[in-house]
């Protein structure tokens, strides 16, 4: 055979295993492309993935036709919340003292109790009797004869055992705990994302809710119900037809599959309690949510504009001849000047007694000519959504007073304060004042003007990034005062402070200690005068100033922490609060 000069050979040997390296790239680029597909269970390949400084600015692309949200949506489904997993023999449930097995429904079910032992709810009459009433349907005929009175229940045992537990999961190894991390972030990666329109769009809840007991806000009537587990059988689908349909757990089959790109749910199901519908929808920075969020400012924004002359309008129906346009007049403003919602027509048997402005019964108002100094005082006691309780003593314009002892007049309690109006009755003439216009976006503007006024008048230039953020949160808290958004204090609240306080006065005493060095470095400096010891009183100074900005902090933290344990911001900042303002 010829031989080939050596360079030749060499450079041939060098392109077949450029080559077979390139075969191994490719085929291995295939394999990976084909996961990444089969993972985002997309037929070309995943969406795009938007990087932290590359989002997608669906803003500057064309807008779709009218009620159109998406041309195409892919997702897993819904993660379903984990079976139940028994009790060991060892945890047991007694009645009038004696132990007693219970079946494995029966016992599910005295888990959720049990581990609501130390929390207000069961002291509460009203979630005892709804829990016993429904637990007592789950039992067998058996338990039934044998647990009829829910005093003689025992299930402190039961309850111990899952405060072990959760002491126990506290108390895991970084690296167990990073283990769980994982596993968990596995599970979001998987079902926690969606294909919108191309793009890879975070999913906001995409478990379904595990069963247990409800709780409701404030006294629900209905707090203690069962709230039974959501099967895929009650699972709606909602998806583009061309994507690949999720597939519901092994033996279980979906209640149906829909492809309506009218709608912006991904899934939905009817909870047993209220049997209200419930939905996965995309997360609060994702397109969708965007769009909406964007037109709602928009239409607060426009209410800007002409919010002076509707105010003069309803100031002028005060005095009107028509009862109508009087009791009009003054409902808006409680709904200009208090952001009070308008309150729906309740749906057939709600019985939660919750109301709004235009359902205000003439018992959930007072009237003080004077009170505390101030003159027209209007005393609002009512129970608002959620069964959320409404407080409030307002001094009001003086036609106002008026108009409401007139609208009181020859009244029972029970009777409504504004007779000749409802919803629809307000938000029709909104419309006619200004097109998109309800009730709510003046709780929208007056939200996000009130955050705008507040920030302008707290806010000081001067201040460290702490006393700016103090500045924001108490702007934010006049919001969600504002609209009347309270939560119960955390039972960890005098834990934390505790906590809080130990950290304050350590650094008090840090602070001290170097007040003393640097006064002491101060003096050998003076005695010297030599560029060691001025170097040493630098070096202190920088100590002292950075250990009592630490001790600022701290204390602007327990500022925040005492001022807002009553007060819940997260509501206003997620859907009240036009974003731009905060920006």
């Amino acid at each position: 055979k010829e031989k080939k000069p050596k360079g030749e050979t060499k450079e041939k040997g060098k392109k077949s295993k450029r080559k077979s390296e390139e075969e191994i790239q490719g085929k291995t680029q295939k394999r990976k492309s084909k996961e990444e597909e089969e993972k985002n269970a997309r037929k070309e390949g995943g969406g795009k993935k938007e990087e932290a400084g590359n989002k997608w600015k669906w803003w500057e692309e064309e807008k779709k036709e009218d009620g159109v949200k998406w041309t195409q949506l892919e997702h897993r489904g819904p993660y379903f919340a984990p079976l139940y997993e028994p009790l060991p023999d060892d945890v047991q449930f007694y009645y009038d003292g004696k132990p007693l097995k219970l079946s494995l429904a029966t016992e599910e079910i005295a888990t959720f109790y049990a581990k609501m032992l130390d929390h207000e709810y069961t002291t509460k009459e009203i979630f005892q009797n709804n829990f016993f009433n429904d637990w007592r349907k789950e039992m067998t005929s058996k338990e039934q004869k044998i647990i009829k009175d829910l005093d003689k229940c025992d299930f402190r045992e039961i309850h111990k055992y899952f405060v072990d537990k959760n002491e126990a999961r506290k108390a895991l190894s970084k690296e167990e705990k990073q283990k769980l991390k994982e596993a968990a972030d596995k599970i979001q990666e998987e079902y926690g994302y969606c294909i919108l329109d191309g793009h890879r769009e975070k999913i906001g809840n995409f478990k379904t809710e595990p069963p247990g007991l409800f709780r409701g806000r404030g006294d629900h009537p209905k707090m203690g119900m069962l709230k039974k587990r959501v099967m895929p059988e009650d699972i709606i689908i909602n998806c583009s037809k061309d994507s690949k349909i999720p597939e519901p757990p092994e033996g279980h089959k979906w209640k149906e599959v829909r492809f309506d790109n009218t709608v912006t749910w991904l899934a939905s199901w009817t909870e047993n309690i209220q049997n209200s519908l419930k939905y996965i929808m995309l997360n609060p920075s994702s397109k969708l949510k965007g769009e909406k969020d964007w037109q709602k400012y928009e239409v607060a924004r426009r209410l800007k504009d002409v919010v002076h002359k509707i105010r003069a309008q309803y100031r002028v129906d005060w005095k009107s001849k028509e009862m109508k346009k009087r009791q009009r007049a003054v409902a808006l403003y409680f709904i200009d000047k208090l952001a009070l919602r308008a309150g729906n027509e309740k749906e057939e048997g709600e019985t939660a007694d919750t109301v709004g402005c235009c359902s205000l019964r003439v018992e959930h108002i007072k009237l003080h000519p004077e009170l505390d100094g101030q003159k027209h005082v209007v005393e609002f006691d009512f129970l608002g959504k959620d069964s959320i309780r409404y407080y409030n003593k307002v001094s009001v314009e003086k036609m106002v007073f008026k108009n409401l002892q007139v609208f009181m007049k020859n009244k029972d309690p029970t009777d409504d304060l504004f007779d000749r109006l409802n919803t629809s009755v307000v938000n029709k003439h909104l419309q006619s004042l200004m097109d998109g216009l309800t009730a709510k976006v003046f709780r929208t503007y007056n939200a996000s003007i009130t955050l705008q006024e507040q920030l302008k008048a707290l806010t000081n230039s001067e201040d460290n990034v702490a006393g700016k953020l103090l500045s924001y949160n108490r702007a934010n808290r006049a919001v969600a005062i504002l609209c009347n958004h309270q939560r119960s204090t955390p039972k960890t609240f005098e834990k934390s402070m505790q906590n809080l306080q130990t950290k304050i006065d350590a650094k008090k005493q840090q602070v001290e200690e170097a007040q003393q060095e640097l006064k002491k470095a101060e003096d050998e400096f003076e005695d010297s005068k030599d560029a060691k010891a001025e170097a040493n009183v630098e070096k202190k100074k920088k100590l002292l100033k950075r250990l009592e900005e630490q001790l600022a902090r701290l204390n602007v933290q327990a500022t925040d922490k005492e001022e807002n344990k009553q007060i819940a911001l997260g509501t206003s900042k997620l859907n009240y609060l036009d974003p731009r303002i905060s920006i």
